[in-house]
């Protein structure tokens, strides 16, 4: 009976043993796929770092050179008797390029701010309709000139919408320029609002652009990725647009949701509550 007992507690023994090295087996190989996950991601992050730095020196570059080259042109106008319509010219090209390069700098302070949670947004009263209508007229130019086709409905019941007015219209700039960037010419972008019932305001901005894959989506919405890091994508761009967009339309208590597909176009659909539970939380 005595060496039964005895039996019993050595199996016992053993098999705690054995327990007990599997489970650091077990605990070693998960502490490998995480350190060797941590390492891939850590190599992801800084190389879409770095393309996002080289991109963002080729897109300050480029406006740059086109105020200093165009500035000098005006400069010299004894030596060159430059024509009225090209010292016209040449001055809004000017202001073109240093429109676009304030946009960049902004951007990239503005990313920066959301990262270290100092963004801080000036709440107000909003008209969703009339900041769609002021973006709408800020690339009228441009839709006109691309040979793009514009359909709005823009509901005329939407209510007054608590949040920044100023960021609000730049969510929206935001978005509505990339739909006009990445459609081709002959092609329609169709901006919708309405007032669900539900109480939230939702706008629909479609396009029948080049479009993306779900994976195209997620580089678009990281930070620092783009779509087309290389310098012979087809568009300029920082890639800071939709980050910007959804990290201010999160802010606002409301939701970014985007479908897309390749050469099918894009539509970016948000959603903004028409109440703050909390007022000071913004």
């Amino acid at each position: 009976m005595l060496n039964a007992v005895i039996g019993v507690g050595e199996s016992s023994t053993l098999m705690g043993s054995y327990a007990v090295s599997l489970s650091e087996a077990v605990l070693r190989r998960r502490t490998r796929d995480a350190e060797r996950a941590a390492k891939i991601e850590s190599q992801l992050a800084n190389k879409i770092k770095s393309e996002f730095i080289s991109n963002m020196s080729h897109e300050l570059r480029t406006p740059l050179n086109s105020v200093l080259g165009f500035s000098k042109l005006l400069s010299e106008h004894e030596n060159r008797k430059l024509s009225d319509d090209d010292i016209v010219e040449y001055a809004s090209l000017v202001q073109d390029a240093a429109t676009h390069l304030l946009t960049v700098i902004n951007n990239i302070l503005d990313i920066s701010k959301l990262h270290s949670g100092s963004f801080i947004l000036d709440p107000s009263d909003v008209q969703i309709a009339d900041s769609l209508d002021d973006c709408l007229m800020h690339f009228s130019r441009q839709i006109t000139e691309t040979g793009l086709n514009l359909v709005c409905n823009i509901a005329n019941d939407l209510p007054i919408l608590p949040g920044d007015e100023q960021k609000l219209r730049q969510t929206f700039t935001n978005l509505i320029g990339n739909a006009v960037k990445f459609t081709p010419s002959g092609g329609t972008i169709k901006i919708d609002a309405i007032h669900e019932p539900g109480g939230d305001i939702v706008v629909s901005i479609a396009d029948t652009g080049v479009g993306m894959s779900e994976e195209e989506i997620r580089v678009a919405l990281a930070p620092f990725g783009q779509v087309d890091a290389s310098r012979s994508r087809w568009r300029e761009g920082s890639g800071l647009g939709l980050p910007i967009a959804k990290a201010l339309v999160d802010l606002h208590g409301g939701s970014i949701v985007i479908k897309s597909a390749k050469g099918q176009g894009t539509e970016v659909i948000v959603r903004l509550p028409t109440t703050q539970e909390d007022p000071e939380a913004i």
